[in-house]
Protein backbone atom coordinates (compact mmCIF):
# COMPACT_ATOMS: atom_id res chain seq x y z
CA UNK A 1 0.00 0.00 0.00
CA UNK A 2 1.54 3.11 -0.78
CA UNK A 3 1.55 6.43 2.03
CA UNK A 4 0.02 8.61 -1.29
CA UNK A 5 -1.32 8.09 -5.22
CA UNK A 6 -1.21 11.41 -7.17
CA UNK A 7 -3.93 11.27 -10.35
CA UNK A 8 -2.92 13.16 -12.88
CA UNK A 9 0.44 14.42 -14.55
CA UNK A 10 -0.10 18.10 -15.08
CA UNK A 11 1.23 20.93 -13.35
CA UNK A 12 -1.02 20.40 -10.39
CA UNK A 13 0.05 16.84 -10.20
CA UNK A 14 3.50 17.22 -10.74
CA UNK A 15 4.22 19.90 -8.24
CA UNK A 16 2.16 17.85 -5.93
CA UNK A 17 4.75 14.89 -6.49
CA UNK A 18 7.62 16.69 -6.03
CA UNK A 19 6.57 17.84 -3.00
CA UNK A 20 5.81 14.00 -2.12
CA UNK A 21 9.28 12.96 -3.40
CA UNK A 22 10.42 15.99 -1.09
CA UNK A 23 8.98 14.88 2.31
CA UNK A 24 9.68 11.21 1.16
CA UNK A 25 6.24 9.84 0.83
CA UNK A 26 6.12 6.50 -0.30
CA UNK A 27 4.59 7.82 -3.92
CA UNK A 28 3.00 6.79 -7.22
CA UNK A 29 1.51 9.14 -9.97
CA UNK A 30 -1.04 7.77 -12.13
CA UNK A 31 -1.36 9.71 -15.33
CA UNK A 32 -1.58 8.88 -19.06
CA UNK A 33 1.18 11.57 -19.66
CA UNK A 34 3.24 14.23 -17.92
CA UNK A 35 2.96 17.70 -18.50
CA UNK A 36 -0.55 18.06 -19.21
CA UNK A 37 -1.93 21.12 -20.62
CA UNK A 38 1.66 22.74 -20.65
CA UNK A 39 2.42 19.99 -23.68
CA UNK A 40 0.52 22.86 -26.01
CA UNK A 41 0.88 26.60 -26.15
CA UNK A 42 -0.73 29.17 -28.69
CA UNK A 43 1.23 30.20 -31.99
CA UNK A 44 0.84 33.40 -33.09
CA UNK A 45 2.90 35.44 -35.73
CA UNK A 46 3.75 38.48 -33.39
CA UNK A 47 4.02 36.19 -30.01
CA UNK A 48 7.54 35.82 -28.66
CA UNK A 49 7.99 33.10 -26.27
CA UNK A 50 9.34 35.34 -23.48
CA UNK A 51 6.21 37.37 -23.65
CA UNK A 52 4.14 34.59 -22.22
CA UNK A 53 3.89 33.86 -18.35
CA UNK A 54 3.43 30.28 -18.69
CA UNK A 55 5.46 28.13 -15.65
CA UNK A 56 6.68 25.94 -18.44
CA UNK A 57 9.83 26.03 -17.16
CA UNK A 58 9.15 24.79 -13.39
CA UNK A 59 6.85 22.12 -14.62
CA UNK A 60 9.42 20.57 -17.19
CA UNK A 61 11.95 20.72 -14.34
CA UNK A 62 9.84 18.75 -12.27
CA UNK A 63 8.49 16.66 -15.03
CA UNK A 64 12.64 16.22 -15.63
CA UNK A 65 13.20 14.92 -12.10
CA UNK A 66 9.83 12.58 -12.03
CA UNK A 67 10.88 10.20 -15.75
CA UNK A 68 13.78 9.04 -14.31
CA UNK A 69 11.30 7.86 -11.62
CA UNK A 70 10.26 4.27 -12.22
CA UNK A 71 9.07 3.11 -9.50
CA UNK A 72 7.16 6.71 -8.85
CA UNK A 73 5.13 7.15 -11.69
CA UNK A 74 2.28 4.34 -13.63
CA UNK A 75 1.62 5.89 -16.95
CA UNK A 76 -2.14 4.91 -17.43
CA UNK A 77 -5.42 6.73 -16.97
CA UNK A 78 -7.42 5.76 -14.22
CA UNK A 79 -10.86 4.51 -14.48
CA UNK A 80 -12.39 4.13 -10.70
CA UNK A 81 -11.93 5.37 -6.96
CA UNK A 82 -13.12 3.36 -4.21
CA UNK A 83 -13.26 3.16 -0.52
CA UNK A 84 -11.50 0.58 1.33
CA UNK A 85 -10.78 -0.85 5.16
CA UNK A 86 -7.40 1.27 5.05
CA UNK A 87 -7.65 4.27 2.93
CA UNK A 88 -8.98 4.20 -1.27
CA UNK A 89 -8.50 1.90 -4.10
CA UNK A 90 -7.51 2.93 -7.57
CA UNK A 91 -8.75 0.89 -10.80
CA UNK A 92 -6.62 1.88 -13.84
CA UNK A 93 -7.96 1.28 -17.02
CA UNK A 94 -5.31 -1.83 -17.17
CA UNK A 95 -7.07 -3.57 -14.73
CA UNK A 96 -4.51 -3.09 -12.34
CA UNK A 97 -5.52 -2.07 -9.20
CA UNK A 98 -3.69 0.41 -6.53
CA UNK A 99 -3.99 1.17 -2.53
CA UNK A 100 -3.06 4.07 -0.77
CA UNK A 101 -3.78 5.76 2.09
CA UNK A 102 -4.54 9.36 0.65
CA UNK A 103 -5.17 10.52 -2.45
CA UNK A 104 -4.53 14.39 -4.92
CA UNK A 105 -6.88 14.06 -7.76
CA UNK A 106 -5.53 16.32 -10.39
CA UNK A 107 -6.84 15.02 -13.28
CA UNK A 108 -7.85 18.89 -15.18
CA UNK A 109 -10.39 19.67 -16.96
CA UNK A 110 -11.10 19.33 -21.32
CA UNK A 111 -12.10 21.75 -23.68
CA UNK A 112 -15.71 21.66 -25.12
CA UNK A 113 -14.37 21.69 -28.74
CA UNK A 114 -16.76 23.25 -32.05
CA UNK A 115 -15.89 19.82 -33.58
CA UNK A 116 -15.48 21.56 -36.99
CA UNK A 117 -13.35 21.35 -39.84
CA UNK A 118 -10.32 23.12 -39.35
CA UNK A 119 -10.72 23.56 -35.67
CA UNK A 120 -7.89 20.39 -35.00
CA UNK A 121 -5.77 21.99 -37.56
CA UNK A 122 -5.56 25.03 -36.28
CA UNK A 123 -5.39 24.69 -32.52
CA UNK A 124 -3.08 26.13 -30.62
CA UNK A 125 -2.37 27.76 -34.68
CA UNK A 126 -4.20 30.97 -34.25
CA UNK A 127 -7.07 29.18 -31.96
CA UNK A 128 -6.89 28.26 -28.51
CA UNK A 129 -9.14 27.79 -25.75
CA UNK A 130 -8.06 29.98 -23.02
CA UNK A 131 -8.63 34.06 -23.62
CA UNK A 132 -7.44 34.73 -19.94
CA UNK A 133 -3.86 33.41 -20.98
CA UNK A 134 -3.57 35.07 -23.74
CA UNK A 135 -5.55 38.67 -23.84
CA UNK A 136 -2.93 40.62 -23.13
CA UNK A 137 -1.10 39.78 -26.29
CA UNK A 138 -4.31 40.68 -28.02
CA UNK A 139 -3.54 44.45 -27.73
CA UNK A 140 -5.27 46.38 -30.82
CA UNK A 141 -5.84 43.09 -32.36
CA UNK A 142 -8.75 41.74 -34.00
CA UNK A 143 -10.14 38.26 -32.40
CA UNK A 144 -13.42 36.06 -32.11
CA UNK A 145 -15.00 34.54 -29.10
CA UNK A 146 -16.90 31.43 -29.80
CA UNK A 147 -19.42 30.54 -27.07
CA UNK A 148 -22.34 32.07 -24.99
CA UNK A 149 -21.96 30.72 -21.40
CA UNK A 150 -19.98 32.89 -18.43
CA UNK A 151 -16.39 31.93 -19.32
CA UNK A 152 -17.58 33.22 -22.99
CA UNK A 153 -18.60 36.39 -22.10
CA UNK A 154 -16.04 37.05 -19.24
CA UNK A 155 -13.18 36.45 -21.91
CA UNK A 156 -15.24 38.88 -24.64
CA UNK A 157 -15.19 41.43 -22.03
CA UNK A 158 -11.48 41.25 -20.88
CA UNK A 159 -10.24 41.44 -24.87
CA UNK A 160 -12.84 43.96 -25.80
CA UNK A 161 -10.32 46.04 -23.12
CA UNK A 162 -7.00 45.54 -25.06
CA UNK A 163 -8.32 44.90 -28.94
CA UNK A 164 -9.71 46.89 -31.74
CA UNK A 165 -12.56 45.15 -32.45
CA UNK A 166 -14.04 41.42 -30.80
CA UNK A 167 -16.16 39.56 -32.64
CA UNK A 168 -18.41 36.96 -30.29
CA UNK A 169 -20.07 34.38 -32.02
CA UNK A 170 -23.26 33.03 -29.28
CA UNK A 171 -25.97 30.81 -30.80
CA UNK A 172 -27.79 31.27 -27.53
CA UNK A 173 -28.21 35.17 -25.84
CA UNK A 174 -29.01 34.04 -22.02
CA UNK A 175 -25.50 35.08 -21.17
CA UNK A 176 -25.85 38.97 -22.62
CA UNK A 177 -28.52 39.35 -20.08
CA UNK A 178 -26.06 39.36 -17.33
CA UNK A 179 -24.34 42.50 -15.76
CA UNK A 180 -21.32 41.87 -17.70
CA UNK A 181 -23.42 40.53 -20.63
CA UNK A 182 -25.58 43.77 -20.77
CA UNK A 183 -22.01 45.82 -20.60
CA UNK A 184 -21.01 43.95 -23.42
CA UNK A 185 -23.56 44.81 -25.57
CA UNK A 186 -22.65 48.44 -24.72
CA UNK A 187 -19.19 48.16 -25.93
CA UNK A 188 -18.43 50.40 -28.77
CA UNK A 189 -15.74 47.70 -30.26
CA UNK A 190 -17.59 44.68 -29.53
CA UNK A 191 -19.58 43.02 -32.47
CA UNK A 192 -22.05 40.31 -31.25
CA UNK A 193 -23.36 38.02 -33.60
CA UNK A 194 -27.08 36.42 -31.93
CA UNK A 195 -28.05 32.87 -33.29
CA UNK A 196 -24.55 32.32 -35.26
CA UNK A 197 -22.98 29.01 -35.19
CA UNK A 198 -19.43 27.89 -36.28
CA UNK A 199 -19.21 26.49 -39.71
CA UNK A 200 -15.24 25.98 -40.62
CA UNK A 201 -11.78 27.11 -39.21
CA UNK A 202 -10.14 28.61 -42.25
CA UNK A 203 -6.22 29.59 -42.30
CA UNK A 204 -2.65 28.96 -43.53
CA UNK A 205 -0.06 28.45 -41.16
CA UNK A 206 -2.36 29.90 -38.76
CA UNK A 207 -6.09 30.49 -38.23
CA UNK A 208 -7.59 33.50 -40.49
CA UNK A 209 -11.18 33.53 -40.18
CA UNK A 210 -14.21 31.67 -39.50
CA UNK A 211 -16.86 30.76 -41.90
CA UNK A 212 -19.97 30.93 -39.60
CA UNK A 213 -23.96 30.93 -40.65
CA UNK A 214 -26.30 33.46 -39.55
CA UNK A 215 -29.91 32.49 -37.90
CA UNK A 216 -31.47 33.36 -41.66
CA UNK A 217 -29.24 30.61 -42.70
CA UNK A 218 -26.76 32.80 -44.56
CA UNK A 219 -22.93 32.59 -43.98
CA UNK A 220 -20.56 35.02 -43.87
CA UNK A 221 -16.62 34.88 -42.87
CA UNK A 222 -15.07 36.64 -40.24
CA UNK A 223 -11.29 37.54 -40.28
CA UNK A 224 -9.67 37.79 -37.28
CA UNK A 225 -5.51 37.79 -35.46
CA UNK A 226 -7.51 35.31 -32.63
CA UNK A 227 -9.61 33.23 -32.21
CA UNK A 228 -10.95 31.75 -28.83
CA UNK A 229 -13.25 28.89 -27.90
CA UNK A 230 -14.85 29.66 -24.82
CA UNK A 231 -17.83 27.07 -24.90
CA UNK A 232 -16.98 25.35 -21.22
CA UNK A 233 -14.63 23.20 -19.39
CA UNK A 234 -15.48 19.53 -18.74
CA UNK A 235 -13.97 18.64 -15.23
CA UNK A 236 -11.95 15.46 -15.49
CA UNK A 237 -14.26 14.06 -11.99
CA UNK A 238 -15.96 10.91 -13.21
CA UNK A 239 -13.67 8.58 -11.12
CA UNK A 240 -14.62 10.15 -8.02
CA UNK A 241 -18.16 11.51 -8.83
CA UNK A 242 -19.36 8.85 -6.31
CA UNK A 243 -16.91 9.59 -3.69
CA UNK A 244 -16.26 13.30 -2.71
CA UNK A 245 -18.94 15.78 -2.98
CA UNK A 246 -19.18 17.96 -6.40
CA UNK A 247 -20.56 21.28 -7.36
CA UNK A 248 -23.08 21.44 -10.50
CA UNK A 249 -20.75 21.80 -12.97
CA UNK A 250 -19.11 18.13 -11.85
CA UNK A 251 -15.63 20.29 -10.08
CA UNK A 252 -14.37 18.40 -7.26
CA UNK A 253 -15.31 21.03 -4.14
CA UNK A 254 -12.16 21.89 -1.93
CA UNK A 255 -11.46 24.45 1.10
CA UNK A 256 -8.30 26.52 1.63
CA UNK A 257 -6.08 23.78 2.25
CA UNK A 258 -7.26 21.29 -0.95
CA UNK A 259 -8.87 18.97 1.02
CA UNK A 260 -12.71 17.51 -0.09
CA UNK A 261 -15.44 16.19 1.95
CA UNK A 262 -13.53 12.89 2.36
CA UNK A 263 -10.63 12.70 4.60
CA UNK A 264 -7.66 11.45 3.46
CA UNK A 265 -8.50 12.53 -0.47
CA UNK A 266 -7.37 15.96 -1.64
CA UNK A 267 -7.71 17.94 -5.04
CA UNK A 268 -5.81 20.74 -6.88
CA UNK A 269 -5.92 22.18 -10.23
CA UNK A 270 -8.55 22.54 -12.93
CA UNK A 271 -10.64 19.69 -11.52
CA UNK A 272 -11.90 21.58 -8.75
CA UNK A 273 -14.03 24.65 -8.20
CA UNK A 274 -10.73 26.98 -8.27
CA UNK A 275 -10.80 30.68 -9.25
CA UNK A 276 -9.22 30.40 -12.64
CA UNK A 277 -7.97 27.63 -14.95
CA UNK A 278 -3.96 29.15 -14.40
CA UNK A 279 -0.83 27.04 -14.88
CA UNK A 280 0.81 29.04 -11.68
CA UNK A 281 -2.42 28.90 -9.90
CA UNK A 282 -2.45 25.08 -10.46
CA UNK A 283 1.38 24.59 -9.14
CA UNK A 284 0.20 26.29 -5.77
CA UNK A 285 -2.83 24.48 -5.26
CA UNK A 286 -0.43 21.26 -6.18
CA UNK A 287 1.80 22.63 -3.63
CA UNK A 288 -1.33 23.23 -1.26
CA UNK A 289 -2.55 19.53 -1.94
CA UNK A 290 0.90 17.91 -1.18
CA UNK A 291 1.32 19.47 1.84
CA UNK A 292 -2.08 19.05 3.23
CA UNK A 293 -1.80 15.41 1.98
CA UNK A 294 1.51 15.51 4.45
CA UNK A 295 -0.04 16.56 6.70
CA UNK A 296 -3.04 14.02 7.53
CA UNK A 297 -0.61 11.53 6.50
CA UNK A 298 1.77 12.30 9.34
CA UNK A 299 0.56 10.75 12.26
CA UNK A 300 0.48 7.15 10.28
CA UNK A 301 4.26 7.83 8.93
CA UNK A 302 6.80 5.68 10.58
CA UNK A 303 9.46 8.03 12.25
CA UNK A 304 12.85 7.27 13.74
CA UNK A 305 13.49 6.37 17.10
CA UNK A 306 15.68 8.16 19.52
CA UNK A 307 18.77 5.62 20.62
CA UNK A 308 19.48 6.47 24.32
CA UNK A 309 23.29 6.81 25.08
Amino acid sequence: MYDLIIIGGGPAGLTAAIYALRKRLNFLLLTKDLGGKTNFHLALPWIQDYQVIRGLELVNKFRSELEYLDFARHMEPVEKVKNSADGFDVVTKGGAELSARALIIATGARQVRMDVPGEKEFTMKGLCYSALSYAPLCIDKETIVIGDGELAIRSAAELSTVSRIVHLICKETKGLSTPLGVKLQQATNVVIHKGSTVVEVKGDQYARSLLIKNPDGIGSEITADAIFVEQALTPMSDMVKDVVALDSSGRIVVDNGNRTNVPGIFAAGDVTNLFAEQVLIAIGEGAKAALSAYEYLLPTLELSTKVES
